[in-house]
């Protein structure tokens, strides 16, 4: 893991290397063990290293291969060991164990297709000298960050949004996010970023920038892969073969040469990875595999003990690491400012200490169970598109189920139906919610991504892919990957290797959701790994923070930064705002304004 920086010259002058080491020197954290720097013609690169694979000075970049490509490259490929074999079978030496060369000699042998060949999470840069192209690609999913912007003669890019913000002359809100944001919590929906100016490269997808025109293209090159022959399985076929796949991740995910450890906040997801990547850990080392679980102040909302229910049964090396009154005064300031752009909650204050916990007890890598409810249906609000699949009479039985075996009333489910399933409804829903924005804004909103919201309720797969690519995901993963990052850490997350999210989304939806059970699959799958109190648990909490209390104990300061924003003084009527969410989110873009010193046009 580390952090990549690009400048490319599009009137062909040479590169200052003042402005890319002063690029560079923004994101030291993303990689403190070593620098580096290659210049073009007209181009520089840029790299910090987080040593994880080879620590030698053989892993340093950019690297150079065979004079012919010069990579900058923020990630992992865990697969890089099998694809090494392979190209060795082709001709291909090496001269280190990183994952690094292996990328270089993949892209000579495969050329573009060679990302297809990749099981990891990656950003990189390759210079191509034969083509005179600079090839950019970023994983599947969007793992790993890319973002770039044309600004005064330059291309430039980075691993985040903090290393383009000096070729701009001032710092201008995006309103269309802004708004979005505001009114419907959509933050990664789109190319766009909260800067005007500044995109981000989505997950998925190469950028091809040619040095010969100065012009680049965008070409997506995933599109999730259905099996057919995984929806014929019977139950007990459909748990082996995704417990088979999960395992195999998990596996690929702890090949490192430094610690590992593993989130556990004590829900299902975290509580699986750990109790897997334990059982591994114990057949190659006897020192038990370390969890950091992060306790909330709020006990309606703290999973603490459900942690130590795993912690006992896997037999970890565990810490907990809980937020005081103070923390969230004295870190918010440093978390908004490492995310670049608005986050929705305080929850991710829990985040940011748990990695803060890891890099003190020395874990380089930690591993986390993002991606685990959206590749298998373990939102309830997932529960009206599920029914909504089934026959008239299953639908029924399904209905009744879910209030079973669930936290969800039936009355609180038929709520869910209506208003996920339609636009016009949740429409009202949001425009009543969100009265204190100014009507003159109303008509800027992106009202058809509402609609294409409701729709995609009316089809499963739908859903999962506009969650898993457009939605719910890609926030979650931005604010991992800036949390870890701030601590030097590496976040890996087994639920989303590629492989498995194929698995999860062929096989037969009755798998996912049972008998009124969320993520049904794994609750099978690993069921003889935890004990059943976590397997079986109904009452999804989530890495909650104790909000209610922050709110209450910093009511004043977070008035006041909200009031003290112009940004918001422009589009709403802040006095009006009495719904908890909404309040967190104009707090988050007032700290945001504030820390970047962000305007709105003119």
């Amino acid at each position: 893991m580390c952090g990549i920086s690009g400048i490319i010259n599009k009137e062909n002058d040479c590169i200052d290397a003042k402005v890319i080491q002063d690029m560079n020197d923004l994101i030291i954290h993303r990689g403190p063990d070593s620098e580096g720097f290659f210049f073009g013609d007209s181009f520089a690169f840029g790299h910090r290293r987080l040593s994880i694979l080879d620590l030698s000075p053989c892993g340093h970049q950019p690297m150079n291969f065979q004079d012919k490509y010069v990579i900058t490259y923020n990630g992992e490929v865990y697969n890089y060991i099998e694809l090494q074999e392979e190209l060795i079978q082709h001709g291909y030496t090496f001269q280190s164990e990183t994952d690094t060369e292996v990328i270089l000699a993949a892209y000579d042998f495969w050329g573009e297709e060679c990302v297809q060949k990749f099981n990891g999470m990656w950003s990189f840069a390759i210079y191509n000298k034969i083509e005179d192209i600079i090839f950019c690609s970023r994983d599947r999913f969007g793992v790993k960050p890319f973002f770039y912007s044309e600004v005064n003669n330059n291309f430039v890019f980075g691993s985040e949004i903090k290393q383009l913000l000096p070729f701009h002359e001032q710092n201008i809100a995006n309103l269309s996010m802004l708004l979005d944001f505001l009114v419907m919590g959509l933050s990664e929906h789109t190319e766009q970023t909260f800067f005007e100016g500044v995109y981000s490269l989505k997950g998925g997808s190469n950028l091809i920038y040619d040095l010969k025109t100065h012009t680049h293209r965008v070409e997506k090159y995933y599109n999730l892969k259905i099996d057919p022959s995984l929806s014929g399985l019977n139950e007990d076929e459909a748990v082996v073969e995704y417990q088979q796949a999960l395992q195999k991740s998990v596996k690929l995910r702890l090949r490192s040469d430094v610690k590992v450890g593993t989130c556990l906040s004590g829900g299902l997801d975290s509580s699986a990875v750990a109790s897997i990547a334990a059982k591994i850990n114990a057949v190659e080392t006897p020192n038990p595999f370390n969890a950091i679980t992060a306790s909330s102040l709020d006990p309606k909302n703290d999973e603490t003990s459900y942690a130590e229910k795993v912690v006992k049964h896997a037999k970890l090396n565990w810490n907990v690491v809980q937020p005081s009154h103070n923390d969230f005064l004295d870190k918010i300031d440093e978390i908004v400012k490492l995310q670049d752009e608005p986050v929705g909650g305080p929850s991710i204050v829990m985040q940011y200490v748990v990695f803060k916990k890891a890099k003190e007890t020395g874990c380089k890598v930690m591993l986390d169970g993002q991606g685990g409810d959206e590749t298998l249906l373990g939102y309830e609000r997932y529960y009206p598109s599920y029914l909504l699949s089934l026959s008239f009479k299953e639908m029924c039985k399904g209905f009744f189920k879910a209030s079973d075996n669930s936290k969800l009333s039936k009355f609180s489910l038929l709520a869910y139906c209506a208003y996920f399933l339609s636009a016009n409804l949740r429409k009202k829903r949001l425009l009543k919610r969100n009265s204190f924005i100014k009507p003159e804004y109303f008509p800027k909103v992106n009202w058809y991504f509402l609609n294409k919201l409701a729709k995609s309720y009316k089809d499963i797969f739908k859903l999962q892919k506009l969650e898993i690519f457009e939605t719910q995901m890609p926030h979650l993963l931005r604010y991992e990957d800036r949390n870890s990052m701030a601590h030097s850490i590496e976040a890996r997350l087994p639920f989303i290797d590629y492989q498995l999210v194929e698995t999860a989304l062929s096989l037969p939806n009755n798998y996912k959701i049972n008998e009124g059970w969320t993520k049904f699959l794994l609750r099978k799958a690993i069921d003889d790994y935890l004990p059943k109190s976590i397997t079986w648990r109904k009452n999804k909490i989530g890495f909650e923070a104790p909000a209610d209390i922050w709110l209450k104990d910093h009511k004043y300061y977070i008035q006041n930064a909200i009031a003290n924003s112009t940004i918001l003084k422009n589009i709403t009527n802040e006095k009006r705002v009495t719904d908890h969410k909404s309040i967190w989110l104009m707090f988050f873009i007032a700290k945001w304004e504030h820390a970047y010193n962000v305007k709105l046009k003119n």
